[in-house]
């Protein structure tokens, strides 16, 4: 497993947690953050020791998007080769993020904006504080909103036309609005916060690994499917999971009255 140095990483009860850690810039994004990220999400598929993710921040921000010195003065120099470079590999961060056959859980600690926002947007849940914001502010420095796939994430999260306010207005929106809209699924008091967010993640580590995986797989495909095909596709999965160790140990455990023990199988 890889051990990333510009964040912490730590792995308790099959549970992985990534912490930004740079809490004096609100834990804004360096290249080494962004190439690190990438590169943990795609590590963590193959990872047996995890079963599932929690991805917060250090101090009173979540992720404050790209650091305007470490990473926007950059981008001001460089040619388009080494421009597309760049945004390719932010939007791989998403890519392994939504890939990763795993659950994600975000705990915003605070303020997530911009790439920051994107991130806990990739995740499968969102859990965060009365006091945490989201803004999606890249019309406010001169960028498209879709960026590192918000146009495609947000309006299947929140509807269109409240995804199309987001990212054209770029306005950070407070914690009780994002619950409304569906963006947070959850507000709990900020002491509460990193502890919620890790008992969800052990509770799902501790469920059948194999038929969340292919869960998320399905909400993954199915975002672009007719009914037809979504219909054809869970009939399969469903088939596939028939088969498991799990299914077995489900139905075993419920004619013996106890609990499932899921080993992933």
């Amino acid at each position: 497993m890889l051990t990333p140095s510009s964040f912490r990483f730590q792995v308790a009860d099959r549970v992985a947690l990534i912490t930004f850690s740079r809490p004096d810039r609100l834990n804004a994004l360096t290249f080494d953050v962004y190439r690190e990220l990438r590169d943990v999400f795609q590590e963590l598929q193959r990872e047996s020791s995890v079963r599932s993710v929690v991805i917060t921040g250090e101090g009173r921000g979540f992720c404050s998007g790209g650091d305007v010195n470490a990473i926007i003065g950059e981008l001001l120099s460089r040619q388009m080769p080494e421009l597309l470079e760049f945004t390719r590999m932010t939007c791989d961060v998403i890519r392994n993020m939504r890939l990763l056959r795993k659950p994600v859980i975000a705990a915003i600690n605070g303020t997530a904006a911009g790439a920051g926002a994107v991130i806990a947007l990739a995740a499968d849940l969102r859990i965060a504080t009365p006091t945490s914001k989201i803004a999606f502010l890249f019309a406010k420095v001169g960028l498209a909103g879709a960026d590192m796939g918000a146009a495609y994430l947000l309006p299947r999260v929140v509807g269109l036309g409240r995804a199309t306010e987001l990212l054209y207005f770029g306005d950070a929106i407070d914690a009780p609005k994002a619950e409304r809209y569906g963006l947070f699924n959850r507000v709990v008091p900020q002491d509460q916060l990193l502890d919620e967010a890790q008992g969800w993640a052990r509770r799902l580590a501790e469920g059948p690994t194999f038929a969340l995986g292919l869960t998320k797989e399905l909400l993954n495909a199915e975002l672009s499917l007719d009914l037809g095909n979504a219909l054809d596709n869970e009939a399969r999965a469903q088939a596939i999971c028939m088969q498991t160790e799990d299914f077995k140990e489900a139905y075993q455990a419920f004619t013996q009255k106890r609990p499932p023990g899921f080993t992933g199988k």
